[in-house]
């Protein structure tokens, strides 16, 4: 299952723009928050920006799993 999950993201990243497009976002916030965690403390402001990063991540993952989901009942059906 798995296996097939990764097959199935690999091919929306080379066919899908709106699917990339979210994933280099997606790597991009996920760059910018190990940056912050490397930090041995953050500031108040810091702290706000891992939160927001987090939260605008997690929009992301949410939305390419949507088009995730879609493209398998398109196809499933």
């Amino acid at each position: 299952m798995e296996n097939t999950q990764d097959e199935l993201k690999a091919h929306l990243m080379k066919t899908d723009d709106e699917f990339r497009h979210l994933a280099e976002q997606h790597a991009q916030y996920h760059t910018q928050l190990e940056a912050l965690e490397a930090k041995p403390r953050l500031t108040p402001e810091e702290e706000l920006e891992e939160h927001r990063l987090k939260k605008l991540k997690l929009r992301l993952k949410d939305q390419m799993n949507g088009i995730v989901s879609r493209h398998r009942a398109q196809h499933v059906a």
